[in-house]
C-alpha cells in the first residue's frame, strides 16, 4: 500500500509542474546517453521510448535488459507525448538506433499536463514516428495499454479513448510502412480494462504483464531487425 501511494504521489508531483524547470526531463537521462554514446553501436540497438510503464519495466524485471544489452529503457514516470516529443531528439535519435518502440500517450489520456484531445495525442506520436523515419530508425508503435479508470484522477472513463486511439494508430502503422504492437488485445479484460491477474492498480503491469509484452515485443523487432527498411 505504501509503495503504491509512493508512485500515485510521484505522479501528481511531476504532472503539478514540481519539475518545471526541466518539463521534458532532459536531464533525466544526460549521463547515460553520453555512456551509451561513448560505445560502440552494435547496430540492432533498440530504445524503448514511454512513460511509467516503461521505466517500469527496467525495475520489474531488470533481466530482460540485461539479457538483451542492444536494449536501451527510455521510460520516464507520468509523462506524456509533448513532453516525449521534446527529448526525443537526445533520448532516442542521437542514440543511433536500429529501432525505437513508441510507448505514449496513457497520461495524456488521463490529463497528466492539461487536457489533451485524441487528434493531439496521436499527432505528438506521429511527430515521433516521423522523426524517426528521418533517420533510417525503424519504427514500432505500441497500443497504450488497456485501463478501465486512472486511480489517481479517476472517473475519466479511458477504455473508449483508449481503443479509439489504438486504432488511429494502427491505421496510421499501416499506412506509413511502420510496425504496429498490440499489447492492448492480449491484455485487456471484458471491460477494457488492464486483467487483473496482469496488474496491480489497473494501469501498470506486473511481473506477468511484462512477460506477455516481452514475448509480443520480441516478435515484432525479431522481424524489425531483420527486414529491409521499408519506405514510408
Amino acid at each position: 500500500m505504501k509503495k503504491a501511494l509512493a508512485i500515485l504521489t510521484m505522479f501528481a508531483l511531476r504532472a503539478s509542474g514540481v519539475m518545471a524547470q526541466d518539463w521534458p526531463n532532459l536531464a533525466r537521462y544526460q549521463q547515460e546517453n553520453t555512456e551509451v554514446s561513448a560505445q560502440p553501436n552494435p547496430g540492432n540497438r533498440v530504445v524503448f521510448m514511454g512513460n511509467s510503464i516503461t521505466e517500469g519495466w527496467k525495475r520489474v524485471d531488470p533481466e530482460f535488459f540485461d539479457n538483451n544489452k542492444n536494449y536501451i529503457d527510455r521510460g520516464i514516470s507520468g509523462q506524456t507525448t509533448p513532453q516525449m516529443v521534446l527529448r526525443f531528439r537526445q533520448d532516442v535519435i542521437d542514440l543511433k538506433p536500429a529501432v525505437v518502440t513508441i510507448l505514449a500517450g496513457t497520461n495524456d489520456i488521463a490529463g497528466n499536463t492539461g487536457p489533451a484531445t485524441l487528434e493531439q495525442i496521436f499527432g505528438n506520436i506521429q511527430t515521433m514516428a516521423q522523426l524517426a523515419a528521418t533517420y533510417k530508425i525503424k519504427v514500432v508503435l505500441s497500443s497504450i495499454l488497456p485501463v478501465f479508470d486512472y486511480p489517481w484522477k479517476p472517473g475519466l472513463q479511458p477504455a473508449a479513448k483508449i481503443i479509439k486511439l489504438n486504432a488511429m494508430l494502427k491505421d496510421f502503422a499501416a499506412k506509413n510502412g511502420f510496425y504496429y504492437l498490440d499489447y492492448h488485445s492480449l491484455m485487456k479484460d471484458n471491460r477494457d480494462g488492464l486483467r487483473a491477474e496482469l496488474g496491480d492498480d489497473g494501469v501498470h503491469p506486473n511481473k506477468a504483464g511484462y512477460a506477455i509484452m516481452e514475448k509480443a515485443v520480441q516478435d515484432v523487432l525479431k522481424k524489425a531487425l531483420s527486414e529491409k527498411p521499408k519506405k514510408h
